[in-house]
């Protein structure tokens, strides 16, 4: 049983013996016992006072005393200054102790009957997967995963960003400079293909720009405008629109090739998804709600033939949905997505995850689709997160100066590899399985140098600090795990068995009972973090549980213990504790080695 639960029931039974009193949940407040004093849990006795009448320490040792009559499970109170500190005894954390070994799904939360999707990623095919879309990719799936662990269903969806003038402009570029190239032809990976194209359209637009803007004594921003190559690629996305077949036939070959190299980086992060959307696909259905926002007085059309919509009476600007020339914008095609989606899975919340320069963007979409009449647009949430940085800066896609993802990968197994082998303890394993292990220490120490930062926060990455086997990282955490399997191996192969004791025959020092409170808390963990839309709750609580065992392991005799029933039972903690660390790093979607 939860201690404070248990606190909280013998709490009410006390009040109805002493004072008569039916007490609500409202009056009945407990904590965790602060460190300095003694106690494991903590009664407020404040509330209890309109009903007591009674002062502060008077009714708190009164309900202390009957607890401590009443209760075997309570061991000795202590009451400083209102507050009724409980010490519990050991035999009741030994029960905890079991409960949580016996329980193969602790730390799975109730199901909840609430259908939640979880939109992330979203690239561009104009451009392969970078760091941000890392922090994207990592933040979103562990935020699925985490929000199944608080009992929902989760469904991970993906919007392909496949169609608009960023997409031309790659498609143009290859058109007029790619002399017929291919990933096949060129051992180059699709959308890093792709990419170099998108970044020879800049430099050419840049050049066109600087040698108009001297010509005509304008400014850059006014000779852009005039730039050949941005109008050829304005023209390109407007054929596109009208179904050009030579135009879609370009389109759909370089996607294609795109698509092949996303897939790759995705199967090496380990990202997978229920559903993919495509927003050449669902860009009509705004189209279509743009005109029911029209035919209704929602909208306006200016004399230019564009489409807006005035939202200045609610405090926000007023947002462009349809050029002239009839061809639409990212908000239009998220218009007709959401609506899409909620008519077809009835969602009781549905998570955007992108990053807060975007915030502005949910602000538009809510409160058009609430214009439009949709109240479920209240159950849009947007899990707004800052933006990741290097030592060097900011990234830019459209000047090549980007931190590819299949690059950082294989730079994070470089130094996973440099630092595993510099610790030699790997003789003895094989080749294949030495490459393996680089490449979970490697994903491991990323994955999780990005999902312990608070999301909100802009963070700054550095590989080399990621990858340290010592402090609040991944690798801490695989090497803590590893470490209690080698000493499970070593009880194994001496023939020691682990076995929990019974509550009664209880061994526990005061260390283990600090441990078996932290590992009882997981699923408090698991519920904060859900509710925080926070993975970082969970990769934090994984350091704190990794960090506590190591300095029990430190100071606490295991396999070399004599007592047969006090080593047993430290061995059965250790197994437990691995076990929750599994769990909460498999929300991260980071793997546990048996051996490093």
């Amino acid at each position: 049983m939860n201690p404070q639960t248990f606190i909280l029931e013998n709490a009410r039974a006390a009040l109805k013996a002493i004072y008569n009193v039916d007490a609500s949940d409202n009056m009945l407040q407990t904590q965790e016992t602060r460190k300095e004093f003694e106690g494991d849990i903590t009664l407020v006795t404040f509330p209890l006072l309109r009903v007591t009448r009674q002062a502060p320490d008077v009714t708190a040792n009164r309900i202390g005393e009957y607890l401590k009559e009443n209760c075997p499970e309570v061991e000795s109170f202590n009451v400083i200054k209102g507050f009724l500190n409980i010490k519990l005894s050991k035999a009741f954390w030994q029960n905890v102790l079991g409960n949580i070994a016996s329980d193969e799904n602790f730390g799975q939360l109730p199901a909840t009957g609430k259908t939640i999707m979880v939109e992330f990623s979203s690239p561009n095919t104009n451009k392969p997967l970078h760091l941000g879309h890392v922090r994207n990719n990592l933040l979103g799936s562990s935020v699925a995963r985490l929000l199944a662990a608080n009992g929902h269903r989760v469904i991970k969806v993906n919007l392909v960003n496949d169609r608009g003038i960023h997409i031309c402009k790659s498609m143009l570029a290859w058109k007029e400079m790619g002399g017929g190239q291919t990933p096949q032809n060129s051992g180059i990976k699709g959308d890093h293909l792709v990419g170099n194209y998108y970044v020879a359209f800049s430099n050419a637009l840049k050049a066109q720009t600087k040698e108009i803007a001297a010509a005509e004594n304008i400014t850059e921003e006014e000779a852009e405008k005039k730039a050949p190559i941005l109008k050829a690629a304005q023209a390109m996305l407007l054929k596109w629109e009208q179904g050009d077949a030579d135009v879609r036939s370009l389109w759909t070959m370089m996607n294609g090739w795109v698509y092949d190299g996303f897939g790759k980086t995705y199967k090496r992060l380990g990202i997978e998804f229920d559903r993919t959307y495509y927003e050449s696909q669902t860009y009509l259905n705004g189209k279509a709600l743009v005109q029911e926002g029209l035919d209704k007085g929602i909208f306006v059309r200016r004399p230019d033939n564009s489409v807006w919509c005035d939202m200045q009476a609610d405090g926000l600007d007023s947002k462009l949905l349809l050029r002239g020339d009839g061809t639409s914008v990212y908000m239009t095609q998220d218009l007709g997505t959401a609506k899409q989606r909620f008519d077809e899975y009835s969602l009781d919340e549905h998570i955007y995850v992108v990053g807060n320069e975007q915030n502005y963007h949910f602000q538009v979409l809510k409160l058009i689709l609430k214009k439009l009449g949709f109240n479920w647009s209240d159950n849009i949430y947007h899990l707004s997160y800052g933006m990741v940085e290097l030592p060097e800066g900011k990234m830019k896609s459209r000047e090549g100066t980007v931190v590819d993802a299949d690059d950082l990968m294989d730079k994070m197994y470089t130094t996973a590899k440099e630092t595993s082998l510099e610790l030699g303890k790997l003789a003895d394993m094989s080749q294949e399985e030495q490459e393996h292990l680089f490449e979970i220490i490697g994903l491991g120490a990323l994955k999780y140098f990005i999902i312990k930062v608070d999301p909100k926060k802009t963070m700054l990455f550095d590989p080399r600090e990621s990858i340290d086997f010592n402090g609040n990282t991944g690798p801490f955490i695989q090497y803590t795990h590893a470490r209690i399997k080698s000493i499970l191996r070593k009880a194994s192969e001496m023939g020691i068995e682990a076995g929990l004791c019974s509550g009664n025959e209880s061994v526990l020092i005061d260390k283990e009972i600090e441990i078996i409170k932290l590992l009882n808390s997981y699923p408090d963990a698991v519920r904060d973090g859900g509710n925080a839309h926070s993975p970082a709750v969970i990769a934090n609580y994984a350091y704190e549980l990794a960090k506590e065992f190591n300095q029990y392991y430190h100071d606490t005799q295991i396999l070399r213990e004599e007592n047969v029933q006090v080593r047993s039972q430290r061995l059965a903690l250790l197994n437990i504790i691995a076990s929750v660390l599994v769990k909460a790093m498999s929300i991260l979607g980071i793997e546990l080695p048996e051996r490093m």
